[in-house]
């Protein structure tokens, strides 16, 4: 593909065009075959791009919608009543071709229901999933689902399963991505009905690498390129580990800044503090992929940086470049054959 045109959700998030249009510059200088599409109150955007000195051009253009998505606002509320918000118009770009990605930092609930009417799910998806990056001790893990489907079947996991694995092959670059189930211990007989259906779909399933059962504790070992669960459990799961961090980065501060002694210690450990903050920031890790719809979704946090939401537009480029989307399609494909294959047979 010459070039990938991503369409960005301007007025979403907390700090909406301030963060979006910064981000819109930067990506736009790191890659030259790159073309943004914002979109967001004409006249607000205008003076937005004046302040941070952005200008217009072939690459950077501007879409008016005269709605915003609130925060808070349901999704079955923004579904029937925004239909101009500056959400449904980004969305609706990629529908109709003119851009070939969207990237929020909106209301995911929102975002999700939206981008499921608009673009539908791909042919023998029934749910589409929430798909991030987590760090580990030794790179990177995806993890799926995150909160989009809080009661699954073991078919939707085994779903996400296929997903996910795609985009770990193809993003990535990884031959086999070694596929795990996160569940409450490692032995066979752990787990519900749910998680232990889904072990034996995955089990007979020769196209995914799959490795068995993980652990909680062992998320972020890297024993796994990705990890699959209900929406529920994902989102708990990410949340605790949110907190989690953010309780260790509190308790360093306040030993650190303890005393003159305990100052000094951290003046010297600064460096090696940098580097792991810097290996741990969530900026880094920013850009939740909403799969297996019918074209490229991707969800920013809604507090992100300048650093966080322009990584979130890289990780749109990567999946249209890659191909997610129809490679997704082409191996459910293969399954569902190979299932009725089974079934006459």
């Amino acid at each position: 593909m010459d070039q990938v045109t991503v369409a960005l959700d301007a007025m979403g998030g907390d700090f909406g065009p301030d963060v979006v249009i910064p981000a819109a510059h930067s990506a736009l200088q790191q890659f030259a075959d790159l073309r943004l599409i914002i979109v967001g109150d004409q006249a607000t955007l205008l003076e937005k791009l004046k302040q941070h000195n952005v200008q217009q051009s072939e690459r950077l253009s501007i879409r008016h919608a005269s709605q915003v998505v609130a925060s808070d606002e349901l999704p079955s509320h923004a579904l029937r009543t925004k239909k101009d918000s500056s959400m449904r118009v980004a969305i609706n770009l990629v529908k109709e071709g003119c851009a070939n990605a969207c990237v929020s930092a909106g209301n995911t609930g929102a975002l999700m229901a939206t981008a499921r009417f608009v673009l539908k799910t791909l042919p023998g998806i029934d749910r589409p999933a929430i798909l991030s990056l987590l760090p580990t001790t030794n790179g990177q893990v995806r993890v799926l689902d995150l909160g989009a489907n809080v009661d699954c079947k073991a078919e939707h996991l085994f779903q996400f399963a296929v997903m996910g694995s795609v985009v770990a092959e193809a993003v990535d670059n990884l031959d086999k991505p070694r596929v795990a189930l996160l569940n409450i211990g490692e032995e066979e007989i752990k787990g519900n009905e749910q998680v232990k259906k889904t072990a034996q779909l995955l089990s007979a399933a020769e196209i995914i690498n799959y490795t068995g059962y993980i652990e909680g504790t062992e998320l972020y070992k890297g024993i796994a390129d990705v990890v699959v669960c209900d929406g529920f459990v994902g989102n708990v799961a990410l949340k605790v580990s949110e907190g989690a961090a953010h309780l260790i980065s509190d308790r360093i501060k306040k030993i650190f800044g303890k005393n003159i002694f305990t100052r000094l210690t951290g003046l010297i450990a600064l460096g090696v503090l940098k580097k792991i903050h810097s290996s741990l920031d969530p900026a880094r890790y920013n850009g939740a992929s909403f799969i297996g719809l019918r074209g490229v979704v991707v969800k920013s946090h809604g507090s992100t940086s300048v650093v966080g939401f322009t990584n979130a537009i890289k990780e749109a480029m990567l999946e249209v470049e890659k191909n997610v989307t129809q490679t997704i399609h082409d191996r459910v494909a293969v399954l569902m054959q190979a299932t009725e294959t089974a079934e006459n047979d």
